[in-house]
């Protein structure tokens, strides 16, 4: 039986699902309401640990010389605010601080990816237990999507803020193709196709660039199982594909990052 069972484990298909189950806790007696407390917890802790390096940077900001820290955080704040400026034109108080908080977490949630997925297995299960543990919060469609929904309601709540029910409703039926009323079903039936696509593309774009890398580094997992040259050979190309997924993260979060920024800039347009 434990032959049997550590052959199971060597299998590629064996050991990439192990990697890909998540530590899930079923709420009632319905499989569908399912809590991923790996990503739950993981992207808490990210959260926390993130914004706490955030507030004490800022808290201790002065006016003279500022520190390394201080500096660097002063930089990503005035990059963030550029971006908002350059694609919304209002008052931007509101929305600098949240393309913010998007681009810092999802960076941070996508960076995940780096930490080695054998290692840190073994560390979760020494360490409190667990089987199974997925660390990328952002390779679970529940996380990509859910910042995606938020977003959107977002979007949702400043268009009726900026043009009224009203506007928003005759928005939503005359527009683009005119107030003609042999129009307004066509122009309904446009206008709900472009709300559905905004939170679907904007979360699984994130989701499946994630997904994928996750899947890359464990193929390249797999050769450590073919022996020391397949060890030292995938230690050289998961090298190589992380100094590459470096580009990945930054780039996925910013994409995040500029999509809310214009989806709630076209909240606040008029057709």
């Amino acid at each position: 039986m434990a032959a049997q069972h550590a052959e199971h484990a060597l299998t590629p298909t064996g050991y990439i699902q192990h990697h890909l189950t998540f530590l899930t806790k079923p709420i009632g007696d319905t499989p569908f309401w399912t809590l991923h407390l790996d990503t739950l917890v993981t992207s808490a802790v990210l959260g926390i640990v993130v914004f706490g390096f955030l507030y004490w940077v800022v808290s201790g900001a002065t006016a003279g010389v500022p520190t390394k820290r201080q500096a660097f955080v002063e930089l990503a704040i005035d990059f963030v605010n550029e971006q908002a400026r350059s694609m919304f034109h209002g008052d931007i108080r509101f929305l600098a601080p949240l393309a913010l908080t998007v681009f810092v977490w999802v960076f941070f949630m996508n960076a995940m990816d780096f930490l080695p997925v054998d290692i840190m297995a073994l560390f979760y299960k020494h360490a409190f237990g667990l089987e199974n543990w997925r660390s990328v919060p952002t390779s679970d469609i529940n996380t990509t999507f859910a910042l995606a929904l938020t977003v959107w309601l977002l979007m949702i709540f400043f268009s009726v803020k900026a043009k009224g029910v009203g506007g928003f409703i005759h928005e939503l039926f005359c527009a683009p193709f005119g107030s003609n009323p042999s129009l307004w079903l066509f122009n309904f039936l446009f206008n709900i196709v472009e709300y559905i696509s905004k939170p679907l593309s904007h979360s699984l774009r994130l989701y499946g660039n994630m997904y994928a890398g996750e899947i890359i580094f464990l193929l390249l997992g797999l050769w450590a199982a073919t022996g020391v040259a397949g060890t030292l050979f995938g230690a050289l190309l998961s090298a190589g594909w992380a100094i590459f997924h470096i580009l990945i993260v930054a780039l996925q979060a910013f994409i995040f990052m500029m999509l809310t920024i214009v989806y709630i800039a076209m909240a606040h347009e008029s057709h």
